[in-house]
C-alpha cells in the first residue's frame, strides 16, 4: 500500500529509500551533487531511525573500499557518490565487481573535471559502464526510489551477485522538489528480504578467500563467469520488476514506450530529459502529430536483442547521449548501433549529444531532433551521423 505522498528531492528520495532498506553499513563522503544523501541518511542515523552502521570516511575511494569489506563479511552496504568522486573509486569498483558483491550505489550524475562542473551529465557513470556494475537510469525522483528498493533484489540474487548503479540527474532531479509516493516500511521490508550471505568472510566454519592472487590459470574463467552473471542479470531485472509491479501496478522493463503507437519516428534517451520529450510528443498529439519515445532503463545489462526488436517497429530513430566517448560514437549511440546490426527491418539511426555540463535542454531543441528525423524519412538518407544540440558553433 502507498503511503501520502512526500515532498522530497531526488537526493532526499535515495536516503528515505535507504533508511527503509536500513542496510547494515553505509560508507561515504560528500561531494556535490549527491552531498544531501549521505547528509540525510545521516540524520535518520542519528535519530535512531536505522540500525545501520554509519562510516563517515576520509574520500570516496574510502567509502567504496569500507563497502567492499561490509560486504564481503556479509553485510548489505550502500553509498552514494558523483562525477569525481566516482573516478576516485575507479580501482575499487572493478574490485567490488570482481569479487561479486551486492554493493548499491546511488550516483547522481555530474560532469567529470576538467574544466571543473558541478552540474548534469553522464560522463561519470558513462565512463564506468565497463566496471562490471548494473546500471539503472532514473528519470524522477518517483524512479530513484522505485529503481534504489529493486536493485537491492537485483544485486543479491544468487545468480547475480554484482553491484548496482542506480543513476539520476545532478541537481535537475536530485535537488528539485516531487511528490514522492512511498511503501510502507514493512512492505519494503517484506520485499527485499533478509539478506542471505553467499560466501561471507567471517565465516570461521567456512573460511573463504577474497582478492587472492589470480593468474592465468583461473583469472579468465572467472571474468567468464561475470559475463555469465551478468547475462543472468537481464533476466532477474524482469523478474524483480514484475514482482514489485504487483505492489505498485507499474511495469519495469529494460525500457518504457511513451506515445509510440502509430509513431514512425522516435527519440531513444535516458533520465531526466525523457520528461521534456514525453511533454513535447504530448503537444504534438494535441496537433494530431506522431511522435514517441523509447526511455532506457537498464544500460547495463545493454538489452540488445531486446532493445532491436523494439526499435524495428520503428523508421526513423534519434538516440541522444548526455555524455561524448572522445575518438569514438558516443556509448548508448554506439550500444544501439551495434545492436542493430543484422536487423531486417532496422530503422535509420542518427545521433544526438545534448546537455553537456548541465546545459539545458529545451523543448525546442528536442523539436529539432524531430524534424530532423521527418526529414530522413523524405529523404531516405541520414545525413550527418553525430550531432551536437544546443551547442555554440
Amino acid at each position: 500500500m502507498k503511503l501520502k505522498p512526500l515532498a522530497l528531492t531526488g537526493n532526499e528520495t535515495a536516503a528515505y529509500a535507504m533508511k527503509q532498506i536500513d542496510p547494515d553499513v553505509v560508507a561515504a563522503y560528500p561531494i556535490t551533487p549527491s552531498t544531501a544523501i549521505p547528509q540525510a541518511f545521516s540524520q535518520y542515523y542519528a535519530d535512531g531511525s536505522v540500525s545501520t552502521e554509519f562510516v563517515p570516511v576520509e574520500s570516496e575511494h574510502s567509502a567504496m573500499s569500507a563497502c567492499v569489506g561490509a560486504a564481503a563479511a556479509g553485510a548489505r552496504a550502500m553509498t552514494a557518490t558523483s562525477a569525481n568522486g566516482l573516478a576516485l573509486m575507479w580501482e575499487i569498483l572493478y574490485i567490488a565487481a570482481s569479487n561479486r558483491l551486492p554493493i548499491v550505489l546511488e550516483i547522481v550524475n555530474r560532469a567529470l573535471s576538467a574544466p571543473i562542473n558541478i552540474h548534469c551529465d553522464h560522463s561519470d557513470s558513462m565512463g564506468a559502464r565497463d566496471s562490471g556494475w548494473i546500471q539503472i537510469y532514473s528519470e524522477n525522483n518517483q524512479e530513484v526510489y522505485e529503481n534504489t528498493i529493486m536493485s537491492l533484489r537485483i544485486a543479491e540474487h544468487k545468480d547475480v551477485l554484482l553491484p548496482v548503479m542506480v543513476c539520476q540527474d545532478g541537481f535537475i532531479t536530485s535537488h528539485a522538489v516531487e511528490n514522492v509516493y512511498p511503501l510502507e516500511d514493512a512492505e519494503v521490508k517484506k520485499f527485499i528480504g533478509k539478506k542471505t550471505p553467499h560466501y561471507p568472510l567471517l565465516n570461521l566454519d567456512k573460511p573463504v578467500t577474497y582478492g587472492p592472487l589470480d593468474l592465468q590459470d583461473y583469472y579468465y574463467e572467472h571474468k567468464r563467469q561475470q559475463v555469465l552473471a551478468m547475462e543472468n542479470a537481464k533476466k532477474v531485472i524482469l523478474e524483480v520488476g514484475e514482482e514489485f509491479g504487483k505492489i505498485t501496478g507499474k511495469k519495469y522493463g529494460f525500457f518504457e514506450e511513451y506515445g509510440t503507437s502509430g509513431a514512425d519516428v522516435v527519440i531513444l534517451a535516458l533520465n531526466s530529459v525523457c520528461g521534456t520529450a514525453k511533454h513535447l510528443i504530448d503537444e504534438y498529439k494535441k496537433k494530431g502529430k506522431k511522435i514517441g519515445l523509447v526511455k532506457l532503463r537498464v544500460f547495463r545489462p545493454f538489452p540488445s536483442e531486446e532493445l532491436a526488436k523494439l526499435l524495428s517497429k520503428f523508421k526513423a530513430v534519434a538516440v541522444l547521449d548526455r555524455s561524448i566517448s572522445f575518438g569514438a560514437f558516443p556509448p548508448v549511440y554506439a550500444e544501439t548501433k551495434a545492436a542493430l546490426q543484422g536487423t531486417e527491418k532496422a530503422p535509420k539511426l542518427v545521433s544526438f549529444v545534448h546537455g553537456l555540463g548541465g546545459r539545458d535542454t529545451t523543448l525546442e531543441q528536442l523539436e529539432t531532433v524531430y524534424k530532423r528525423l521527418f526529414k530522413i524519412l523524405e529523404t531516405g538518407k541520414v545525413g550527418k551521423e553525430l550531432n551536437f544540440i544546443g551547442v555554440r558553433e
